[in-house]
């Protein structure tokens, strides 16, 4: 029995190894055969049974050949030009250039360059510079010292290739003896299109008489006759400039430069006309043009002659240049004439003029439309005398030279142009008038006129209205300027300003000198004839300690804090009057004291230095420097700044104090009468003084402040703004508000010790003008305190 459960157990062993082996055997090898695809099979099993195929484990290959670790081109950091018109190619049109000789610079050149210098792109007059004069007035000239008369042309050709050949599509090379008729010149070719090589003018055979033998340059353009090469011309030429000054043999230019050209772009000979666009010329074979103008005027060749050759003097020039400027008004005249018709007639009274764009006058553009009510341009009204309600600060004003000249020439032409339509008309007097200026469109008049109509017996009133508009508007050339300049920063002080002071040298300790600006702070104190200026009495003791204290702080940044002192005499040494606080001038009725500060600091500055006068009761902001930095130039221009001043919204309550917030109505107002900030260069201020000397005299030392003491300043310099004006130099003044310098702390300081109110009340502006007296609240505010005012009045006197 047992026997047979040993050999049972062992059965069931057999017949499972024997099963195991064959499942094995018969088992596929991918088990993705036995399993069934499922609709919900995500993209990752897909992906796991891509993978399968290729093994179960991944080896990642890296194919470097096709992927190499360096890149084999490296990238470039593309530069863009400054301009515009550099990066897209675009070139002034025409450069002409005068073959000239050193004994008519004074005659020809000159008078050339007074009928054309104005109507081309660029003019340069070329002579030989074996013997050149200094004293030259034309300046625009270029001396060769190779005097060979035979490779000056190619001179000529190799400077302006190397100087001006991506500046200009054409070039005319001309003699001294020829009249450029530049308007219509430069009109032509314009027409021309500059992707072709140009070689154009007058063939030298063409102006031979029948039976003369022709030259060997007969094929080539005359040079006294002008000669116009395109910008590819002169860029083939100087590829193959060694060639033509070989082959320069003879001086006879039109043969040089017409084979150079020859061989250069494969130009045969020269061309009269390209693109259908004629470049002639006229030879002035025995006519005088002093005495046969009149008969050659009448020649169709004459009037349509881009040059007029050979003229031998300079009234010539004039004579000629005269003349054709008025041909050439005439026919813009009457081109704007069909224009206009043309313009008047386009829609056939089916189309308003607004959707054509067809105004009045005819080119002039519309004024732009307002934003706001307050970008509205409003309209003055004005008499041959005065103006009314000039700004809201004054209801009259004389008008100035040029205004009231201005207003009487309109005058004039407004009553020719009466008489012209209407000749039974006579004029009495003017009604009124009206004027706005606008930027965009120009200065607007309504002239209202009274007239006596001698047909009907019956005065009438006429209404006009003229416009100015504005014309060629050009570019003022200033020299560069940079925004690194050192600005050294003078700030006159008073006895009573040193709180104010204090103030200021704070603002700018943290301003310039915690920023590393590159600016030098000088303060100046005016001592009284009494006043001690040692030991602890002296009154300016604490700036003078916050100086020494700063400039030790900023030692190694190279900023420091100066000051010199001046002794006023005892004409000028009375007591502050408390008055003088209404006046905008940090100097009250002394304004002429900013001359004593600047004459005696600028001997301790230098002369080539950025100054700039400064006041104890300002405030600005780095951004500001920057402008004065920008606009003030050496030798050009001087700059003036209209500082914004604050009111006093912490005492008064009628405006929200914000020191940093933006400029507004109600929380001050550009003090147009405060000159007490302007920046100028030492030099241009010495010389400008100097001119000046015996109306103002120069303080040198503290003796000197005497003699400023009897000059009047009613009729006389009272700044130095007004000093380079009164100067009448080349110096341009510039006059521009600017928002980031901030006025009126001199008064805050008085009220935040005055809070009841009490010594403001004693207070009198003793200005004369009332523009000088300080404002502490618009018109608006204090209406509506009046009105308050008024109304709680009545309110009491009804409850009683």
């Amino acid at each position: 029995m047992w026997k047979l459960c040993n050999i049972s157990r062992n059965q069931y062993f057999l017949v499972g190894l024997l099963i195991g082996f064959l499942y094995s055997y018969y088992m596929p090898q991918d088990l993705t055969e036995i399993v069934t695809e499922c609709p919900e099979a995500t993209e990752k099993e897909h992906l796991l049974g891509e993978e399968a195929k290729y093994g179960s484990e991944f080896e990642p290959q890296l194919n470097l050949e096709q992927k190499p670790m360096i890149a084999k081109k490296q990238v470039k950091n593309i530069v863009r030009p400054r301009y515009y018109y550099t990066e897209l190619g675009i070139r002034e049109k025409l450069f002409v250039g005068v073959m000239t000789t050193q004994e008519n610079i004074d005659s020809l050149a000159t008078a050339i360059n007074k009928t054309s210098a104005h109507l081309v792109n660029k003019i340069k007059f070329f002579i030989n510079a074996d013997n050149v004069k200094t004293n030259f007035k034309l300046k625009n000239i270029v001396g060769f010292t190779d005097t060979r008369e035979n490779l000056r042309p190619f001179h000529v050709l190799k400077y302006i290739a190397d100087n001006y050949l991506d500046d200009y599509d054409y070039f005319l090379l001309v003699t001294d003896t020829g009249y450029v008729n530049a308007s219509l010149l430069k009109e032509r070719l314009s027409h021309i299109s500059i992707s072709f090589d140009v070689y154009m003018g007058t063939a030298h055979g063409a102006t031979l008489h029948e039976g003369e033998d022709k030259p060997a340059d007969a094929q080539y353009c005359d040079l006294h006759a002008g000669i116009v090469l395109s910008s590819s011309v002169i860029r083939k030429i100087r590829a193959n400039l060694d060639w033509c000054v070989r082959s320069a043999v003879s001086n006879q230019h039109n043969l040089n430069i017409g084979r150079c050209v020859k061989y250069s772009s494969k130009i045969d000979g020269c061309q009269p006309s390209w693109q259908d666009i004629n470049v002639t010329s006229y030879k002035l074979n025995s006519y005088k043009i002093y005495r046969d103008l009149h008969l050659i005027k009448h020649e169709d060749a004459f009037n349509r002659a881009s040059v007029v050759y050979p003229i031998t003097t300079a009234d010539d020039f004039y004579l000629l240049h005269a003349y054709f400027s008025r041909v050439h008004l005439e026919r813009i005249n009457h081109q704007k004439q069909q224009i206009h018709e043309q313009a008047s007639t386009i829609s056939n009274g089916t189309l308003p003029n607004d959707i054509l764009e067809v105004r009045w006058p005819l080119g002039v553009p519309k004024p732009n439309p307002p934003e706001s009510r307050h970008d509205i341009v409003p309209w003055t009204h004005l008499n041959l005398t005065h103006s009314f309600m000039w700004n809201s600060e004054v209801n009259v004003r004389p008008l100035s030279t040029v205004d009231a000249e201005d207003i009487r020439n309109i005058l004039n032409k407004t009553i020719l142009e009466a008489f012209r339509t209407n000749p039974d008309l006579e004029y009495r007097a003017i009604h009124s008038a009206y004027r706005k200026f606008d930027a965009v469109r120009g200065m607007d008049y309504r002239m209202h006129l009274n007239f006596y109509d001698r047909k009907r017996r019956q005065p009438v009133l006429k209404s006009f209205e003229v416009v100015k508009p504005i014309g060629l508007i050009e570019i003022v050339p200033s020299p560069y300027v940079t925004e690194s300049t050192r600005i050294a920063i003078l700030l006159p002080t008073f006895e009573h300003q040193v709180p104010e002071a204090l103030q200021f040298v704070q603002n700018y300790e943290r301003v310039c000198m915690d920023n590393q600006d590159n600016t030098f702070l000088m303060l100046i104190f005016y001592y009284r004839a009494d006043t001690p200026s040692k030991g602890d009495e002296d009154v300016f003791l604490p700036l003078k300690n916050l100086a020494l204290g700063l400039t030790e702080k900023h030692k190694q940044d190279g900023s420091r804090v100066a000051w010199v002192s001046i002794r006023l005499p005892p004409e000028l040494s009375a007591p502050f009057n408390m008055n003088h606080l209404y006046s905008t001038s940090l100097y009250g009725p002394n304004q002429l004291l900013s001359f004593v500060a600047t004459d005696l600091a600028l001997r301790k500055i230098g002369l080539d230095s950025l100054v700039m006068i400064c006041s104890s009761a300002a405030t600005f902001r780095s951004d500001f420097l920057n402008r004065v930095r920008m606009n003030t130039i050496a030798g050009f221009q001087v700059f003036s700044p209209i500082g914004f001043t604050m009111y006093p919204c912490r005492w008064t309550k009628l405006c929200k104090e914000c020191d940093g917030c933006d400029v507004g109505q109600s929380s001050g107002y550009f003090d147009r009468a405060n000159y007490d900030v302007v920046s100028f260069y030492s030099r241009d201020y010495v010389e400008s003084r100097k001119l000046l000397e015996q109306q103002l005299p120069i303080v040198r030392s503290d003796r000197d402040i005497v003699n400023l003491v009897n000059y009047t300043q009613e009729d006389g310099i009272q700044n130095v703004a007004e000093l380079f004006v009164r100067a009448n130099t080349k110096i341009h003044v510039l006059r521009g508000i600017e928002p980031n310098l901030r006025l009126g702390r001199a008064m805050e300081n008085f009220l935040a010790a005055d809070p009841e109110g009490e010594q403001l009340a004693a207070l009198r502006c003793e200005e004369s003008n009332e523009e000088r007296c300080v404002r502490i609240a618009s018109k608006k505010q204090i209406g509506d305190v009046l009105v308050q005012y008024g109304n709680s009045q009545q309110e009491n006197e009804v409850k009683k």
